[in-house]
């Protein structure tokens, strides 16, 4: 048995070797060859039986046609990689990892609305909260949306409203027109009725309320869900007043427009507490073994957080936030110890070309 995996997911080598130990006892070795997700090709997997990946490896034809893959699964919430009709007409499985990093995208939302309110004014208690896409992701979302104390939340799916005939969601219009932050998590979806792929553009643009400050727009969902020059046009008449932006289109190569007036740019980080990696290794595994029908238990654990999070002791690199005041760090416990999103945006806007670099030599980070 030979499984193919991209060298960034993280704790592996347990699992692995639990893998090994099932295997061997039904007389099966299994040959492990990590690489990086841009250097997963069709050369490398055309002898190999199961596909471990992330986003950075595309799984369609071109990849897998004349491989023996007889499984994929994507180590992510997210799926837009996997060419799914190919995979299914050409009969190799697929899976993901469905809620995986849900807790960590919400960590990830409050911390950047905790630094809103601290450096913008942003008052939660006061605040309407917008949030597009409840879905894993969503519901954790609006969880921690409550337990920060937001005023109100208002949400919005589609496909759920009309599958639970559920009075809770509002339309998209109704959302735009009365939140004070919209905060997207959405899966990126080209075609059907409630196609994702710009939903965010001039049209919906033009619902915001116009109010002092403006909107504050978190993208932690997909690049392509915002129109990225819609949205400067936005910004440019005031109606968004800040943004937050984790997922880009067309990354790695990123708008610099965008980042360089962005409240907080981030690259593609928002799921990737040590919390929700080990989540997406531990369910990645056990859909291998199920697929090869093993029983097998793994349990993966990251290790603690010792430090608040972007200091030298947590990260390696030093980086003061880029607009807090000289003071100390936060309170350990608390919601900017664990997670300072300065850090990242310090980062990316400082150096863009680093995206990848950034993503992939990621500190510790853990959800509490």
């Amino acid at each position: 048995m030979k499984i193919v995996l991209d060298d960034k997911i993280p704790y592996v080598s347990g699992p692995l070797q639990l893998l090994r130990e099932a295997l061997a006892a039904r007389g099966e070795t299994l040959e492990a060859v990590a690489l990086g997700g841009s250097a997963i090709d069709a050369a490398v997997v055309r002898d190999a039986d199961i596909l471990l990946v992330r986003t950075r490896t595309r799984c369609d034809a071109a990849l897998l046609e004349h491989s023996r893959v007889r499984l994929v699964v994507t180590a992510t919430i997210g799926y837009d990689h996997l060419d799914t009709s190919w995979l299914d007409a050409a009969g190799i499985a697929w899976t993901n990892c469905p809620g995986c990093n849900a807790t960590s995208v919400a960590q990830y939302v409050v911390a950047c609305l905790t630094v809103l309110e601290q450096e913008r004014g942003l008052c939660l208690a006061d605040a309407t909260v917008g949030v597009v896409g409840v879905g894993h992701v969503g519901k954790a979302v609006v969880a921690a949306l409550h337990a920060a104390g937001v005023g109100r939340v208002l949400l919005n799916d589609p496909p759920r409203a009309e599958a639970e005939g559920c009075a809770a969601f509002v339309s998209l219009a109704e959302l735009l027109a009365a939140s004070d932050v919209v905060t997207l998590h959405t899966p990126l979806t080209l075609h059907g009725r409630h196609a994702t792929y710009h939903l965010i553009g001039s049209e919906a643009l033009r619902l915001l309320p116009r109010r002092d400050g403006g909107v504050v727009l978190v993208n932690a969902a997909r690049g392509g869900v915002v129109d990225e020059t819609a949205l400067l046009r936005a910004m440019d008449a005031g109606t968004v007043g800040a943004a937050v932006i984790d997922t880009w289109e067309g990354e790695p190569a990123i708008n610099g427009e965008l980042l360089r007036r962005a409240f907080i740019a981030t690259p593609h980080i928002a799921g990737y507490s040590a919390d929700g990696k080990a989540n997406a290794t531990r369910m990645s595994f056990e859909a291998v073994a199920g697929y090869l029908g093993l029983q097998v238990a793994f349990d993966v654990q990251p290790p603690a957080q010792t430090n608040a999070y972007g200091t030298a002791a947590s990260s390696g690199i030093a980086v003061a936030p880029t607009t807090a005041p000289a003071a100390t760090l936060p309170r350990p416990g608390s919601i900017l110890w664990h997670y300072d999103p300065r850090h990242d945006s310090t980062l990316l806007k400082r150096d863009a070309s680093g995206f990848e670099w950034q993503r992939g030599h990621y500190p510790l980070r853990r959800e509490a």
